[in-house]
Order: C-alpha cells, then structure tokens, then sequence
C-alpha cells in the first residue's frame, strides 16, 4: 500500500509517516460513539469525511488561513504537514500540534444544556437574561471553549490552565479564536445555503515551523460538528443530521444509560453492540447527504 509508518490510530482515522514532513490520513468506515468503536462498519463514510476536509481546507486557505493540508492522495486520504507531539510545550516551541481541543457552540444543545440543567454554566456567563432557557435556543454570543485532548475524559479548562497545557500565550489563544470564527462564517453560511443549521464544531491547531498558528486534523465534518435540518428547525424539531443521529440511537435502546451507570460506578463497561442493516443506511444516507449540502458537490 505504501502508506508508511502507523504513527496513531484513532476511532476512525490513522495517521502514518511519509517521512520527516509529512504524513498520510487514511480515513477508515468506523464509526465511534461515547469513546467506544461501533463493531459495525459505514459504507462510504471514509470517503465523505476526508472530501469534506479537503473541502473546508481549502477555503480555509483561500481565505489566508494556513492548514497542514497538502495534498488528495486519494478518495479516503490525504498528505498533510507533520507536527511533533511535545509532552509540555513551552512558549518558544515550533512544528508541534496544540495539546487542546477547541469548540465554539451557536446554540443550546448536546452536553451544553446539561451543564446549564446542572448550574455547571450559568445563563448569565452565556450572555442570556432569564434562566429559563430550552434546548435549540440561539447563543447571545457565540461560546468558545477549551478542552483538554490528551487525558483519559475531555475536560472543559479556562483560559490560564489552557496556556499551562499548551506554551500558548493570551494573543496566540486570541488568533486562534479568531481564525476559528473566520473558518465558521464560511461553513455557517454554506450550511445555510444547503438547508442546514451549523449548531457547534470543535478544532484543532497546531505552530508551524515558524511558530505561526495552522488549522490541522478535520473539521466541519458530520463527525466533528453538529448540523441540524434547518426547515424542521423553524418548526420547532431537532433532526439531526450528523453523528448525533447514532449517539441518539443508542440513548432510545437504554445501551447509553448502561454505560454511563457503568462508569459512574468504575464497573466494567458494557461492550458496544452493533447497528441494525435499516440504521447503518440511514447513517450512510446521512453522511453522503452532508456531503453534498456542506461541499455543493455531487457524491
């Protein structure tokens, strides 16, 4: 195959070493949920996640943003610049990816509207005058955020212990807010075009060799972000058109209430089981459709 060296696997990407300054992503037909790979496979899936990418890489440099994006290698992999992973980066590092992940949500929905439930995140902090918030409400504000990537559960940190982590200081974290937004303008308008509603998305940055900030991995993804159908919006239902559509499958068949009870009280997990043949082509239905609505192309 000539793919080089496996330097990381993930839940549906590996990533392998071409040489010293790049490397190839091979995006595989798994999908994950909760941390946990489904043992059922998404025809096609490979394939729209990484033309997707390609995508938003692109207009992402044609807007004066660097990526790590080099090349299409072919339809499920591209070559990309190669970062180092540097266990404690400090503030003069260069070429090494940004310890942390980052996610700006538009509206109330996912692990947010828990968090507001829980009084985790208060209303005010949100830019919101009452309490009484429901889920699918637009943000005041859009909400930046910071999570940790390398740690056993992601976690929310403020914006000091995100500098600790990362070697970052306040201007750099700043630009990186910044160029996020400009990338989101272009996909929340593109999103709209296509029928969607761009709710939130989360990415990841890395220095380069001059220790200027570039966009790297994936985004804008029905894997990394979450779409809603815009026209059932107006009419007051949530239909999800992203990854979330699995995560709620396994809500209505009790599998998710088991896991969490699981690690609640450190017992074993409960393996994962597989999706129905009518979901993994609803799923696959769904991944192709995004395609098309985000990218204007055709499958």
């Amino acid at each position: 195959m000539g793919h080089g060296t496996l330097l990381r696997k993930g839940k549906v990407k590996e990533v392998y070493a071409l040489d010293d300054e790049r490397v190839l992503f091979r995006f595989t037909d798994q999908i994950s949920v909760f941390d946990k790979i489904i043992p059922t496979l998404i025809p096609d899936k490979g394939e729209t996640l990484c033309r997707t990418s390609i995508y938003w890489f692109k207009v992402a440099q044609d807007r004066g943003i660097r990526t790590h994006f080099i090349e299409q290698k072919s339809k499920n992999e591209f070559i990309g610049r190669r970062v180092q992973i540097i266990p404690k980066p400090g503030n003069t590092d260069k070429n090494y990816l940004i310890p942390l992940e980052f996610i700006v949500r538009y509206y109330v929905a996912g692990s947010l509207m828990d968090r507001i439930k829980s009084g985790e995140i208060s209303y005010k902090s949100l830019g919101f005058a009452s309490p009484n918030i429901s889920y699918g409400t637009p943000l005041p504000e859009p909400f930046f955020e910071i999570t940790t990537k390398f740690e056993a559960h992601d976690r929310s940190v403020g914006i000091s212990e995100a500098m600790e982590i990362s070697g970052l200081d306040k201007r750099e974290i700043e630009e990186i807010k910044e160029n996020f937004l400009k990338i989101d303008a272009f996909i929340n308008a593109k999103a709209r075009s296509g029928g969607l509603i761009h709710v939130d998305g989360k990415k990841e940055f890395a220095m380069d060799e001059n220790r200027e900030i570039m966009v790297v991995d994936t985004f804008g993804t029905a894997d990394e972000d979450r779409f809603w159908d815009a026209t059932a919006y107006e009419q007051g239902n949530f239909i999800e058109l992203s990854k979330e559509f699995v995560r709620q499958y396994y809500r209505k068949t009790g599998y998710y209430e088991k896991l969490m009870n699981a690690r609640a009280a450190h017992m074993a997990e409960p393996d994962i089981p597989g999706l129905p043949e009518d979901i993994v082509q609803e799923v696959r239905r769904i991944y192709i459709e995004m395609y098309q609505k985000l990218t204007g192309e055709k499958f």
